[in-house]
């Protein structure tokens, strides 16, 4: 069971979902839990493996959802008496580690203007992994943006045909022209992104929908964009609106799936 709980952890991981594994450290008097018993849990909270079963499984998964939210491990304790399952104390007779398994969110930002510099800065500090895409040289470069992990020079569309846009990728609109950024959309939404972001005002952003409707775009798609991007804090000038912009990537980050 393990060898498929590490298999499974590698089919996660190149798809760039998330997960955390539970495995049971401590145990003492009548269990049926085995030291050394493992559970894969899933970010939708589906398992591979047992710990044992029952309340104090479900109670695990739970936890388990937390820890990949929060990124970090946790150790939980149980009491059981006379074979009931009493709950989470202090010490107990079963001890369980959850560890989360993630993987390196990678934020792919489209445009590489005034608000780009701030944000990429901000995002590297919070933990991206960071891909500027510019169809102007002078905009997308290692020397501008040295924080940046790779930089490409290429129209909206075509980049799409050198990213690797999965589960755990955010997407951010934020080029110099509308067109650039319905082409951008339009690549985006065509990915599983857990984040697509658009910068522009409403009116901006119902046009760009408007057409990607008529060209046979669900509303269902247009559903998963943030749009306008970015936390309400009244940001004004590009590090406040990178500020914002960083804000509700962390929020989703740290969301339920």
């Amino acid at each position: 069971m393990h060898h498929e709980i590490y298999q499974e952890i590698l089919r996660l991981n190149n798809e760039g979902q998330e997960a955390a594994v539970a495995t049971v450290i401590v145990t003492s008097g009548s269990t049926p839990r085995e030291e050394g018993a493992k559970m894969l849990v899933r970010d939708d909270g589906s398992i591979v493996g047992t710990i044992g079963g029952g309340s104090i499984e479900k109670q695990v998964i739970h936890e388990a959802l937390a820890v990949i939210r929060s990124g970090k491990p946790k150790k939980l304790a149980y009491r059981l008496k006379e074979g009931e399952e009493l709950g989470m104390i202090c010490g107990g007779d079963i001890e369980v580690f959850v560890e989360p398994i993630l993987v390196t969110p990678h934020l792919y930002i489209f445009g590489g203007g005034h608000i780009a510099l701030p944000l990429v800065k901000m995002a590297h500090i919070a933990g991206f992994k960071i891909t500027i895409i510019d169809d102007r040289s002078e905009y997308a470069n290692p020397e501008r943006f040295p924080e940046a992990e790779q930089t490409i020079v290429s129209d909206m569309t075509a980049a799409f045909e050198q990213l690797t846009v999965d589960h755990s990728s955010y997407v951010v609109i934020i080029t110099h022209g509308h067109k650039g950024d319905e082409a951008a959309l339009a690549g985006a939404l065509k990915t599983p992104a857990r984040y697509i972001g658009m910068i522009g005002s409403k009116e901006k952003n119902r046009a760009v929908f408007s057409r990607l409707l008529s060209k046979g775009y669900a509303q269902e798609d247009l559903d998963r964009v943030h749009a306008p991007i970015g936390l309400k804090i009244m940001a004004q000038t590009p590090e406040e609106i990178a500020v914002s912009i960083l804000a509700e990537l962390v929020q989703v980050r740290r969301s339920n799936r």
